[in-house]
């Protein structure tokens, strides 16, 4: 399935970000130059990008997003879950959309096909310019010190110089891992005010 479009996810070290373009096009008609096509989820914590028909994918952001409220944000739970039913239910399986969801821990592909992929090297794209800026995102990611939002927005201007589906007008979003809440500091042996009982 080629859909016309470019999504792109990037994490590095504690810091996700995600990239697409906002060209929508149909058939040989360029119909919009602005569409955005990625979104935050789950109070900001999750991000998620669509290649494929508009209402199909809002319809499937509804049901993962939903997912990941009954799951308590647990990304690959929701995936799976989404996945499962995406794949069974009479209505769902007809929708022709890919996603690509993330969060700072980890990024995956979910199709209509039952696929729940985990990239292995921290990249991952899909679209027609998918295969163009994944390769752009490796290099970058390999081979320089870029934070994870400059490899996206480098690798999908590269996709959108070389795919006629993809356009320079790129939305990015990032999030990164929330700290960890800070250890409560004992009190040292023998501080505070102490009294002295001799008399």
């Amino acid at each position: 399935m080629i859909i016309s479009t470019t999504i792109l996810a990037v994490r590095r070290g504690d810091t996700v970000a995600m990239a697409g373009d906002g060209q929508v096009t149909v058939g040989d008609v360029v119909m919009k130059h602005s569409a955005r096509k990625i979104r935050k989820l789950h109070g900001e914590r999750v991000l998620a990008g669509f290649a494929g028909a508009v209402a199909d994918a809002l319809t499937l952001f509804e049901k993962f997003e939903a997912q990941l409220q009954r799951h308590k944000g647990n990304l690959r739970k929701a995936a799976v879950e989404l996945t499962k039913e995406w794949r069974t239910d009479r209505y769902l399986r007809r929708l022709e959309a890919q996603l690509i969801v993330a969060d700072p821990g980890q990024l995956l592909i979910l199709s209509g096909e039952g696929d729940v992929i985990e990239p292995d090297d921290g990249v991952v794209a899909i679209g027609s310019g998918g295969s163009y800026a994944l390769a752009a995102a490796r290099a970058l990611l390999q081979h320089t010190d870029l934070p994870a939002e400059e490899i996206a927005r480098s690798a999908l201007q590269i996709a959108a110089d070389l795919c006629i589906y993809t356009n320079d007008n790129i939305t990015i979003y990032t999030i990164e891992a929330e700290p960890e809440a800070a250890a409560e500091e004992p009190v040292p042996v023998g501080s505070g005010t102490s009294s002295d009982s001799s008399s």
